[in-house]
């Protein structure tokens, strides 16, 4: 009989995001791992098999609290409002990360996914999420008015999403909120319907 996992998984899976994000795939080792996570080498690898299948977790477990939480809560707002909030709090996690860690989805994109399909694929499948989400948002802003028609939704969802991106690459580099608001400011008055 197994014996019960004597750790806590959001704990760890918690850690472990830290370490990957903070240093990347590549450059994090196993032993920074099981320093960051408080667990042997062999628990790691009981639990989450090896080091990409515990980098595969983490990253889903990010996704689920930062990039759908994120989406949630916003769907809940008028249309002009859900994108505006989405973008707001971006500005905010990217100006209040002292280490500059951007995002993991999008790091991972630029990192690792090149050469690995599986997680390519994974990657892809969250930003198509997240473009959706957008085309959403500017659809029911259409048919409201609240948003022009003169682009299709599909058009405007792809733009933000790219300006995501953008905003998300320069947090990295570049936090500066003139900058971030210089990006936004031309992209909302594309939304703008008069």
């Amino acid at each position: 009989m197994a014996r019960p996992r004597e750790f806590d998984e959001d704990a760890v899976l918690a850690a472990a995001i830290q370490c990957f994000w903070s240093r990347g795939y590549e450059a994090t080792s196993m032993r920074a791992l099981m320093e960051q996570t408080g667990l042997t080498g062999a628990s790691l690898y009981n639990a989450f098999g090896d080091k990409r299948a515990l980098y595969r977790k983490a990253l889903g477990q990010y996704v689920d609290k930062s990039v759908v939480n994120r989406i949630r809560r916003c769907r809940a707002l008028p249309p002009i409002e859900a994108i505006s909030a989405f973008f707001r709090e971006i500005v905010t996690r990217s100006l209040s990360d002292p280490e500059q860690k951007g995002c993991m989805l999008v790091n991972s994109a630029l990192d690792i996914a090149p050469e690995d399909r599986e997680l390519r694929c994974a990657v892809k499948m969250v930003l198509v999420e997240i473009e959706s989400f957008f085309r959403q948002c500017i659809e029911a802003g259409q048919r409201d008015g609240t948003i022009t028609t003169r682009q299709s939704a599909d058009d405007l969802g792809r733009l933000l999403l790219g300006v995501l991106i953008g905003l998300r690459v320069l947090a990295r580099v570049r936090p500066d909120r003139d900058l971030f608001e210089g990006v936004l400011r031309p992209a909302f008055a594309m939304l703008d319907p008069s």
